[in-house]
């Protein structure tokens, strides 16, 4: 369907502008031919909205004559003879018209003023219909823009949407490949606690799921999913594994992708905790500065132990959900110290705000 033709808005506007057409047309034949002014209103404004449904088909021809497939030459030739053809179509339906109204005694002399004007209507046409050439042209060539532009935009869409999906399927594989070994060395070694691990890790895994399937949730809900897994791992290690939460009252409602923090603790415990005999506190921070949440995991480590931990897998699987969701708004950072290790997530701070994928509504 021709665009003009599509929205109701557009076409009303496209009338307005060929009835000022008209009453430019009309000027033009009363200065150049001394045809009275009502004469050639009369005349003129039927002509030009006449013709403006008729330059209508010039869209179709540029369609059908794109200038990707087909050469200058060849296309000026087709307009050329467009233009032609459908001037003298239109100077002769205006004539008609002429022959038309010269029956009313007002306008008798009509038709001897508009044979006159043939010359200058069929050059107004030609000119008329090579300027909607032009104008169709520059509309096709933004609407296919703007086309190309949304494809692509889908594309990365798509193309984001399925890496989030295959880094977010990443996190309980890796999840529960930790907490089975723990619960197989429990299971020899203190059957009540294995017992104990597995519901608390059934119970984990319902939370983690229904909020795994969300594409933000709270602060609160984060940290609260991160606790309980905590209390997994202390079944464990027992009164090694000690947890201090400092979570500001402001940034408990404020929205973050969900299981950020998971692969954090899980480090805290695996690279930091285990390796200590005495154990240690792990404390889980967040806080609003601005318009900026930073979300920050720290645990006691072992001064002898390795220092790659910024480079694991959970690390930059972190690292990869927050540059797909957020682009250089969001980062994570490694520190460590002779007898610490901190990771920080630094990310937009907005409680009624999505991240840019889920404002697309993406489910992942």
């Amino acid at each position: 369907m021709h665009p003009i033709l599509s929205e109701k808005r557009i076409f009303g506007l496209y009338l307005v502008v060929w009835l000022i057409a008209g009453g430019l047309l009309a000027l033009l034949l009363q200065s150049a031919g001394g045809v009275s002014l009502t004469d050639a209103l009369v005349l003129a404004v039927p002509m030009a909205m006449i013709y403006g449904f008729m330059c209508l088909a010039s869209y179709y021809l540029c369609r059908a004559f794109p200038f990707q497939r087909y050469d200058v030459v060849r296309i000026l030739i087709v307009h050329s003879i467009s233009s032609a053809l459908t001037s003298s179509l239109w100077v002769s339906i205006g004539r008609s018209w002429a022959s038309l109204i010269s029956q009313i005694n007002v306008f008798q002399n009509i038709e001897g003023q508009y044979s006159q004007e043939v010359p200058l209507l069929l050059a107004v046409g030609i000119s008329t219909f090579l300027l909607s050439v032009a104008v169709n042209y520059s509309l096709i060539a933004f609407r296919d823009s703007r086309e190309a532009e949304r494809q692509a935009m889908q594309l990365q869409f798509h193309a984001q949407e399925a890496e989030l999906r295959a880094l977010r399927a990443q996190i309980n594989p890796h999840f529960l490949f930790n907490s089975l070994n723990s619960i197989s060395a429990l299971t020899t070694a203190d059957p009540p606690a294995a017992r104990t691990m597995t519901l608390r890790l059934a119970d984990f895994l319902r939370k983690s799921l229904a909020l795994g399937n969300k594409n933000l949730v709270t602060v609160y809900d984060e940290v609260d999913l991160a606790t309980s897994f905590l209390e997994i791992e202390r079944v464990r290690f027992g009164s090694r594994l000690r947890i201090r939460l400092n979570i500001d009252e402001d940034a408990k409602t404020l929205n973050v992708p969900p299981l950020l923090l998971q692969p954090l603790v899980e480090n805290a415990v695996g690279h930091g905790i285990a390796h200590l005999v005495e154990g240690g506190e792990i404390s889980i921070s967040a806080t609003r500065n601005g318009g900026r949440l930073t979300l920050r995991v720290e645990n006691p480590c072992d001064p002898d132990g390795p220092r790659n931990r910024g480079h694991g897998i959970g690390i930059e699987n972190v690292r990869s959900r927050l540059k797909t969701l957020f682009g250089p708004e969001a980062r994570l950072e490694t520190t460590g110290t002779p007898n610490s290790y901190i990771a920080e997530i630094v990310l937009p701070a907005d409680s009624h705000q999505s991240a840019p994928l889920s404002q697309q509504k993406m489910q992942v």
